[in-house]
Parts: C-alpha cells; structure tokens; sequence
C-alpha cells in the first residue's frame, strides 16, 4: 500500500477523478450567472431600467459572442435575436429563469455529491479488503505481537473516516476553490475595493485557521490511539475474565479503566474546547466583513457611486463565499488528520515476511493423492528471546506410518508438529513434501492434503455444522442460481466488487468440496458427518444439543407432524420398561408436581427472548389473575419464606460457589437485597409491603418445584386453586400476548419449548435416581426409530456455538476439531496433544476409534500425533521422545520401553 494517501486515491480513481473534475467545471458558469442574475431583478423590472417609457419592452435572452471583425462585421455573433418582453413578463422571465438556474445547480450538486460519496465508499471498501487480506497474509509470529481488538477497531473504525474524504480530495478543493473564486471575482467585478476587501477577509481565514486547528489534529491523533488501545484492553479483559476473577483482580481493572478513560476525556474536553474556540474565530472573521459591506457598500449607494442592484448582488454573493472558504479549511484539516490516519494504519499493516499472494490463489482443480513422504531435516526454531523451541530434528513420515511423537508437554514435539503445517518459521533446516519445501507450496496444497489439530481449538462464530465442514470450503464449486431482480443485483454486486477491487467469489456459491470429504452429495456429507462425530465420540452431544433447541415448527415440518407419534411411543416405551413414573405428563386438570407453579398456572410456556415491554405485560397480566383468583396472599408467604430459607442457607457462601449453579430463585449478588425485604417485612401481611417489593418477593414462588427444592410449602389447596386459575388465564389472556405464551397440548407442539421437552409433554421426576440419563436415552431410541432421527441431529448441527465456540465445553470444542479434520480426508494429519481436556481414558478409547476408522477402507493416511501421556504412543508404529527442545529416541514402543530409558520414565 501506498504510504501517501493522495497518491494512493490517484492511482485507484483517476478515471472517476478526472470525469467529476470535469463536471464540477461544467457547473461553474451557471453558479456565476446565479450571481448576476439578482441585480439583472433589481435593476432591470423593479426598479424600471429599460423600462422608463410606457410600454417599453426589453430583449430576453439573447444569444451573442463578440469575435473578430474577419469573421463579423459587427463585431459580433448572434445565435439568437431572443424575445421582447414588457415590465412585469422581464419580470417573471427573469425569476423563471432564476429558478431553473437554481434547480440546474442543485442538481449538479445532487450529482457530485452522490458520485464522490459512492466513489469514497468504494475505496473505503477497496482499503478495508486490502487490510483484511494483508492479515490473511501476516506470518505466524506477527498474531503473537498483536491483539485482534485492535486490529478490528483499525479496519472498522479508524479508516471510517477515510471513506468520507477520498471522494473529497481532488473534488473539494476544485469545487469549492471554483466557488470561492468565482463569488471573489463576480463582487470584484461589482466593485474592486469591496472585492479586495473581501479577498483580505479570505487571506486571513485562509492563513490563520489552519494554523489554530493544528493543534486539534494533534489532539485527535491521540484520542485515536488512546482509544485503540482501550479497546485492546478491553478487549484482554474479556479473554482473561477467568484470571481477573480467580485472583481478585476486577478492582485492579476498574482502575486501569477509570485511569484510561480519564485519559480519554481529557484529550477529548480539549479538542471541545480548542474546536469551539477556533469555530468562534472563524465566524467572527467571516461576520466582520457583511457589516464592511453594509457601512461601505451603502454610503457608496448613498453617494450615488455604486447602485443598489449592485450592492444586492455583493452581499448575496458574499454570503456563498464564506462557506466554500470554511469548508475549504475544514477540508486542509481533514486532509491532514486523515493523511495521519492513514498512515499510522499502513505502518500497522506494513509487515515482513508477509505471506506471498500466489500462495494463496484460488484453486478449484482437484488435487491428485500425494504419494511422498512428509519429511523434517535438521529443523531448528526459536521464539522472540532466542531460546529454542526445537532443536535439530531430524524425521521422515511415510504415507500411511503413524508416529507417536512423546515429550513433557511445550516441549520440541509441539513446536515441531506447529512447523510442519507452517505456524512457526524455522530458523534453521527444511520440512518438505514429496520432496518440495513445505514453504514454497500453496495453501491449496497445504490446507487440504494436511490436517492439524491441537488443543487450542478455536471455532468461528456460527452454527456447529458450518464449523464442522468449515475445512471443505475451499473454493466455490457449484455457482448460485439467481433470476430476475437477483440477478440484476448480483450483476452490481460483481461491478461494485470489481471497481473496489474486491474479489468477485459469490459466498452464496456451493463452496463445499464433496470429493474431498469422499462423497458426491449434500446427504451423503450428512452421513459422513455423523461417522466422523461418532469417532470423535461427539455424536450424541449433537443430538443432545438438538433436543434442548427450541425450534421454529415450520422449519421442521417432520417434526411438528410427528410429534404426537413421538409422544405416544415413549409412552409406551416407558410403560413396558416400568418407568412411566419417571415422566410426570401435564394434565389440564391436575397440578404437575415437577413442574414449577408458574408453569402450572400458565399450563404453557412463555418465549423465549421477550422485549422488556412484553415481559412488563405478561408479569402485569399474571398478577392480574393471581389477585383475581385470591392467591396473592399465599404466594407471597410462598416466597417469603423461599427467601428466608434462601437466605439463611447461602448467606455466608462465597458468591462463586458452585451451590449457586443450582440455585434457580436469585442469582448470589441478590442475596442481600432480599436478606434486607426479610427484614424489613418481617411478619407483616402482603398487603403492607410495597407494590414493587411484593412482586419481587412473590415472583420467588414462580421457580418452586416441590421435589426438587422440598421446602414444603405446597399443599393440595394451593395446588387446587392454580389448577383452577388456568382456564381463565387462557380464556382471558390480552390479544397482544396471544403470540407470547404457548399453551401445553397432547397433539400440537409447542413452540416455545425446547424439542425434548415436546417430545416428554411432561416433566422427569428429580426423586428418580439417574432418570434423566436414562429418560434420554430412551427418547433418542424413539426419535431413531420413528424416522425423526435425522431432524433431530440436523438442529443439532444448526446449534450456534457462539463466539470462538465458547458455547461448547472445552472437550466439545477439542472432538469437533478432530472431527473436522476426520471428514476431510487429508494425506497426513497432524494431531498436537488435540484431547487435552478429556482424562486419559477417554484419550485411549477416541485414538483407538480413530486408527481403527482408517483400517479395511483403502484410505490411511499418514499420522504425526504428539500424545499427551507417553503411555498412548503404544498405538502407533513408531514413536520419537523428546527430551525439552531435542530429539532423544526413536523407535517402536516395544524396543523403547524396553530400553528403559526416557519413554519409560515419561510414562509412569
């Protein structure tokens, strides 16, 4: 990138420079004569010049250009005679006239101002991309110096206002130099002193504003790192929350905080202040000179040396000339603050050993199955202090070998598996594919005949499936159908890209490449994708995460259809194993013990992420029928009681302690506001207690569930009385909230429970040992077998992980990793140390499933796994045991451990 700014805009927009240039010259004779055209009014039919005769008439527009004798005698060309016109038609031609002048120069203006907005955004668009793609391209190292917030807060913020001045920087100063000048000239020409005069007005403005807002830029650059930075903080705050938590240190960040943002503010009141004052400067300057024009230019017309239309014209034209000269100065300012910006942005982006493009080129050929080896010669790296990482390695993977690779865990093994698939740089020493530095290969290559995973498994915001086949995305494959109006937008789309300089790849393309996964068709992936989950041992967290997904019924029709089906065959199931106590069904007419009360009076569920208006509503509708029905009373006691209980209980636990994960009545940090209501309302009736504090209280009862919290404060009268609540809620509840609360029924599904729930119509009793796991079971086997597995999984693969996966537990995360690498199919798969959050159990029983998958099926690839036990390595051909940054044995497992030596220690 260009590290001056302007000739970066040149080299990207000359053509669209050129052309608005020459539009903005287009407009300048109709701005002049929009100038003249006043006194021509006042002089002319108001006030009777040319017209001193009764019934005199003028010439309207008349066409002429003076020329040279040889062409005409006359000394003149006519093109057009024009049109006589008395008194009041003069008038009214000449207003028509002026008004049509007005319309042609807004519409000029209309036009240069859409073409130079559409031309900066183009080019903001054009920076933006180019600084994505130089992170696209940053060498591995460089992610270790930088922090994404800042990085984000650049792209997106820093360069904003970059796109607002491109498309002003050769056209600004043209258009409103042109205006300035052509005001300046047309006063001079009225009356030169006045015109030197306002000439000296703009030679000041001109010399001594941009000396003043010198100091803002200054200001302004650094607010804009002050506020990078921030965001960089801000943003460490969020990554390292768990650490800030665990030792005590929110304060310490408070302060770090206050201390930045004081900083801020600072720099930001005197930008206020300087600004304002440069802002006073300036319109005063500006005022001075009409007041010079009124006392000068008047005592002139008095003195009878200069005619009021003249005076008119002045004034009107000096008043369009002080805003081109401030919008001029506003736009040196704005060069120069962006100028700034601009540059501080390059130099961030500015960066050796950047990845070459060619690298990175996009390949939709398929690649043939590579039959070399993967080989490592002498391979040294180091970090940014010089110590070494890895230290002469020497090794060779053949197509098809699995090598263990076995060391304390940061040691050579780690950094030699990051160096093979090019996330450390070596300082020494080669790593080549069939023979080719691994270096020197395109990412074609790389990133589809390799697959690395690690422990470090970062997913992208988006739906569990779109991260599993994330690695098949390579290139788009199958083009989009698009017709009639989407067309048409799509052929912009291509057109805008390209004059951006945007690439012209269609997201919306079939991007996935079946063939690489080794199958040919979107259900044929589907099946492939629940092999390799059930490899990783991820299957059934997939449909579990589908069961507790509360879905839309018309985007799963099956589902909605066959729900009852569902219902009544785990019924069934569960009365012939014994177990249909495990799920208590809701009844209209009967109290759902397991339920909570607020469920049971309802008899439905309310949905899920409700404005605050619509919460207010459905909160002052329930009360309305707790009042209503009498039970006010009781549930206050209800839950004056729960708080009381609450609050003796938990009082004096740390507000981190797992108790309160099955708390379901108040989060820990409301605990002493309601240990102040208990006292406060200590043995007072609900009808003395304040409105707003009663509903809190009372809104304690709606979570009680009976078994589960066995406080005892549930009796059959009660239960009676919230059975008997229902029908009117139902019957009376207001039209707005019709869409708000789904009510329970035996045939239809409800759209604001989650699928499992649907499918139990009921509630799993909390006395049963173990019910749950089993109950889940039971339903998955149901859902097989009544043809609704496959529904059930694909919600689980829509489940949003949500941001970097954080949705998912850490060994989620790690199995969909290797999951993903599973499905496609590479030549050679890196693992580093990639189940690190399962116990070693685990670990042994998902190796033994992924080496068996390989076997019988004309597929083996190549594997480099760095264990995390060196007791794991048993299951591979070879094993190589580092000792810190250093290779120290080779062998098979068996001849190793027979040596006693290091694999030995490492693995009691």
């Amino acid at each position: 990138m260009d590290k001056n700014l302007f000739r970066y805009i040149w080299r990207n927009t000359r053509r669209q420079q050129i052309w608005i240039l020459f539009i903005v010259l287009l407009s300048m004779p109709t701005y002049f004569m929009s100038f003249d055209l006043p006194k021509q009014i006042v002089n002319g039919p108001i006030q009777g010049q040319g017209f001193e005769t009764p019934g005199a008439t003028a010439t309207f527009f008349k066409i002429d250009f003076d020329v040279p004798s040889w062409i005409s005698s006359s000394g003149s060309l006519v093109l057009f005679e024009g049109i006589q016109l008395n008194r009041l038609q003069m008038l009214m031609a000449l207003s028509g006239l002026f008004l049509a002048l007005v319309i042609i120069n807004g519409l000029f203006k209309f036009y240069i101002n859409t073409y130079k907005g559409r031309l900066g955004e183009r080019m903001l668009r054009r920076i933006r991309y180019e600084l994505v793609d130089r992170v696209l391209r940053f060498p591995p190292g460089q992610f270790k110096r930088v922090k994404a917030p800042e990085v984000a807060t650049m792209i997106k913020d820093e360069v904003e206002p970059l796109g607002g001045f491109i498309g002003d920087a050769f056209v600004q100063p043209a258009l409103l130099g042109g205006q300035a000048i052509t005001a300046l000239v047309f006063i001079i020409v009225q009356n030169f002193w006045l015109g030197m005069l306002a000439a000296a007005t703009v030679a000041v403005q001109g010399f001594i504003i941009p000396k003043l807002r010198r100091r803002l830029i200054q200001l302004g650059r650094e607010r804009q790192l002050t506020a990078r930075e921030l965001a960089g903080r801000v943003g460490e705050i969020v990554d390292g929350i768990a650490a800030i938590h665990t030792n005590d240190t929110s304060n310490y960040e408070r302060a770090d905080i206050g201390s930045r943002l004081g900083r801020i503010f600072k720099i930001r009141y005197d930008i206020y202040q300087w600004k304002f004052f440069v802002k006073f400067l300036n319109n005063f300057i500006a005022q001075v000179t009409p007041f010079l024009f009124y006392a000068i230019g008047g005592y002139l017309a008095l003195q009878g040396r200069m005619d009021v239309g003249q005076l008119v014209a002045v004034i009107a034209a000096y008043k369009d000339l002080p805003s081109p000269i401030k919008d001029l100065i506003d736009w040196d300012q704005q060069r120069v603050d962006v100028q700034v910006k601009y540059t501080q942005v390059v130099e961030q982006f500015t960066v050796s050993d950047l990845i070459e493009p060619t690298l990175q080129e996009l390949s939709k050929d398929p690649l043939p199955q590579l039959s070399g080896n993967l080989a490592v010669n002498n391979l040294s790296a180091v970090d940014e202090s010089g110590a070494k990482l890895v230290d002469k390695a020497t090794l060779t993977l053949a197509p098809g070998e699995r090598l263990a690779i076995a060391g304390a865990a940061g040691g050579g093994g780690d950094t030699l598996a990051e160096a093979v698939v090019g996330l450390v740089r070596p300082e020494n020493g080669r790593i080549t594919l069939e023979g080719t530095d691994i270096a020197e290969l395109p990412e074609a290559i790389t990133g589809r005949r390799l697959a690395y995973v690690s422990s470090d498994a970062h997913l992208m915001q988006g739906s569990f499936g779109d991260n599993l086949i994330y690695g098949l995305k390579h290139a788009p494959l199958v083009p989009a159908h698009y017709e009639g109006a989407d067309a048409k937008h799509r052929e912009w789309e291509i057109s805008e890209g390209r004059a951006a300089g945007n690439p012209t790849f269609d997201i919306r393309d079939d991007w996935i490449d079946y063939a690489s996964a080794g199958v040919s068709n979107a259900e044929e992936l589907k099946a492939a994708m629940q092999r390799v989950l059930d490899i990783a041992g991820l299957l059934q967290d997939v449909v579990d995460l589908g069961l507790r997904t509360t879905i839309d019924p018309a985007s799963y029709p099956a589902i909605a259809e066959g729900i009852e089906r569902a219902r009544k065959a785990l019924r069934a199931e569960l009365e012939s194993e014994g177990i249909a106590d495990f799920v208590i069904s809701f009844d209209p007419s009967t109290y759902n013990p397991e339920a909570t009360v607020a469920e049971n009076l309802i008899f439905g569920a309310v949905q899920e992420g409700l404005s605050k208006a619509d919460k207010e509503a459905t909160d002052s509708y329930i009360r309305s029928v707790i009042e209503k029905f009498g039970l006010q009373d009781r549930l206050y006691r209800m839950g004056y009681e729960i708080a009381r209980t609450v609050v003796d209980l938990f009082r004096d636990l740390p507000p981190d302690h797992p108790f309160f994960e099955q708390l379901t009545f108040m989060p820990a940090e409301d605990i002493p506001r309601f240990e102040g209501l208990i006292q406060r309302y200590k043995d007072k009736p609900s009808a003395e207690v304040a409105p707003q504090d009663r509903d809190r209280i009372i809104a304690l009862s709606f979570a009680y569930v009976e078994p589960r919290h066995r406080f005892g404060l549930l009796d059959d009268e009660l239960r009676k009385r919230i059975v008997e609540a229902r029908p009117e809620f139902r019957s009376g509840l207001p039209s707005t909230l019709q869409s708000k609360i789904a009510f329970y029924d035996p045939k239809e599904f409800n759209r604001a429970s989650n699928l499992l729930n649907n499918v139990l119509f009921g509630r799993i009793a909390y006395e049963r040992a173990d019910s749950a796991d089993r109950i889940l079971a039971i339903v998955r086997t149901v859902l097989e077998e009544q043809g609704l597995g496959g529904e059930v999984f694909q919600i689980g693969l829509n489940f949003n992980v949500g941001s970097a996966g954080k949705r998912l537990t850490v060994a989620q995360r790690q199995k969909l990793h290797l999951a993903r690498a599973l499905l496609k199919r590479p030549d050679f798969m890196i693992f580093n140390r990639p189940l690190s959050a399962l116990d070693l159990k685990a670990q042994e029983r998902t190796i033994e499933r992924v080496l068996a998958s390989f076997d019988g099926n004309g597929y083996r690839p190549g594997i480099m796994w760095v264990v995390g036990h060196a007791s794991l390595a048993r299951f591979f051909d070879r094993v190589v045991v580092f000792d810190g940054p250093t290779p120290a044995e080779t062998g098979s497992y068996d001849e190793l451990m027979g040596r006693k030596g290091l694999l030995t220690a490492l693995s009691t």
